[in-house]
């Protein structure tokens, strides 16, 4: 048997999501009844984009390692490195392969809330229809749940049978609280919505939307309980440090840039056998990120672009240099510029 069953960083799905073994005892939960995971096949057809992506990324070694220790663990999975190291790719890689449905993704801003992640809940919408309702005639009262809908991490949390990926992507961007504010949601797997708990008196049970779709679920006095954790990919561009606490709970994946060897692969699974021209780009891209910080993605663009165009090969390489401005500086290239 293999260290690692379960993830394999293959393009190919597989079930190995059904070998998972039972959670450590101060990580197994009880939410139910069961929801069985929707289908990944609509989101596909949705977005070509997140289907390219998921069939393309090449992981590392290391990656898959600690994708399965997360898994393994019902931890969240902190991914730090630079931008276009393919940590947003990631989630949408093992959601694939594992046949756990749509990605669920909530973009982080500086302004962004843990109740965003949860719920929206628009109280004024439920004052203008009661208002229309009093026009019409005395009828009862709008439920709350018409005017609610959970987020990505309330949907991710709800008792599916096997867990939903969630992408809480760029948390560096978040203001000071909302890392140590996912502590305790992110290790009880559990949360309550006010609103419904309040209308749970007369209305015990409320069918709410999901994040994802229309699909609504019914959720018990206004609380939930996971069943299956969900694996959780939180990113991070390194712009700020997180407290103990947060890191203590999550496992942590760097990414690097790709060595050359893992470049190629990259191109091969975007853009086919790279030919000669291709690998002269790699070899410039290389060359170039030993004075700054360069994306993947740029190279992608400089390869498809030079071939589309047909340019001789003075022509190309001042091209891919111009699709491939550096993101950032090497110290040591900013110093001999100030000279």
């Amino acid at each position: 048997m293999s260290l690692w069953p379960v993830y394999r960083g293959s393009s190919e799905p597989h079930d190995g999501v059904h070998r998972l073994p039972p959670p450590p005892p101060w990580r197994a939960f009880n939410g139910g009844p069961p929801l069985g995971l929707p289908s990944a096949d609509e989101d596909a057809a949705a977005s070509p984009y997140r289907a390219h992506r998921a069939e393309t990324y090449r992981p590392t070694e290391k990656a898959v390692q600690l994708v399965n220790a997360a898994l393994y663990l019902r931890r969240p999975l902190l991914v730090t490195g630079p931008p276009g190291s393919g940590k947003s790719s990631l989630p949408y890689a093992v959601a694939r392969e594992l046949g756990l449905g749509p990605v669920l993704r909530w973009n982080i801003t500086s302004r962004a809330t843990l109740t965003d992640g949860i719920y929206q809940y628009d109280p004024l919408s439920r004052l203008y229809a009661a208002g229309r309702r009093a026009e019409d005639g005395p009828v009862e009262d709008g439920a709350v749940e018409d005017h609610l809908r959970l987020g990505p991490l309330g949907t991710a949390l709800l008792p599916y049978e096997h867990p939903r990926v969630l992408l809480i992507d760029e948390i560096d961007k978040s203001d000071l609280d909302l890392p140590n504010d996912l502590l305790h949601i992110l290790e009880e797997g559990q949360y309550e919505i006010p609103e419904l708990v309040r209308a749970a008196r007369t209305r015990p049970t409320a069918d709410v939307l999901i994040a994802d779709s229309d699909d609504r679920v019914t959720l018990p006095h206004g609380r939930v309980r996971c069943r299956a954790f969900p694996f959780v990919v939180l990113t991070s561009n390194g712009e700020r440090e997180f407290p103990p606490a947060f890191l203590r709970r999550c496992v942590t994946l760097e990414l690097k840039q790709p060595l050359p060897v893992h470049l190629v692969d990259i191109v091969r699974a975007h853009l086919g056998e790279p030919d000669d021209e291709a690998r002269e780009l790699v070899a410039l891209f290389l060359e170039r990120g030993s004075a700054g910080e360069l994306a993947t993605d740029q190279l992608l663009n400089a390869i498809y672009l030079t071939r589309a165009s047909g340019l001789d090969a003075v022509s190309r390489e001042d091209l891919a240099e111009s699709l491939m401005p550096y993101l950032s500086r090497a110290t040591n290239a900013l110093d001999g510029d100030d000279l």
